[in-house]
């Protein structure tokens, strides 16, 4: 019996230490505590985009919303994203992955603009 018990132990005593330390290890990285893009949201109203101008970090996503009674468009000047018309209260969302900025308007309107800025 004697050889069982030495036996038991030997095998239930590393066990129990790896168990301790992944309990008292380093806090667990999950999607809940990572840190996040911070999204934008731009109102498209009265003939304008508001904020005129957005500060993102690079993998944030964009919205726009049409809150104006006529269609607009979200068109970069140079071509990295296009909506089709947005009609009033239809949306258009954009994710930067690349720092830059990326001045844009309304091909409908094209004397409204904007910017965002990607850090």
């Amino acid at each position: 019996m004697r050889k069982n018990n030495l036996w038991f132990a030997s095998l239930a005593v590393p066990v129990i230490v790896a168990v301790l330390l992944l309990l008292a290890g380093s806090p667990k990285v999950n999607a809940n505590n990572q840190p996040s893009a911070a999204n934008a949201e731009v109102k498209i109203d009265n003939f304008s985009f508001g904020p005129q101008t957005v500060k993102v970090p690079v993998g944030a996503t964009v919205t726009w919303t049409n809150r104006d009674d006529i269609p607009h468009t979200v068109v970069s000047t140079d071509g990295v994203f296009k909506s089709k018309v947005r009609d009033t209260d239809e949306k258009f969302s954009f994710t930067f992955t690349k720092a830059g900025t990326y001045s844009y308007y309304c091909s409908v309107h094209p004397k409204m603009t904007g910017q965002i800025m990607v850090q």
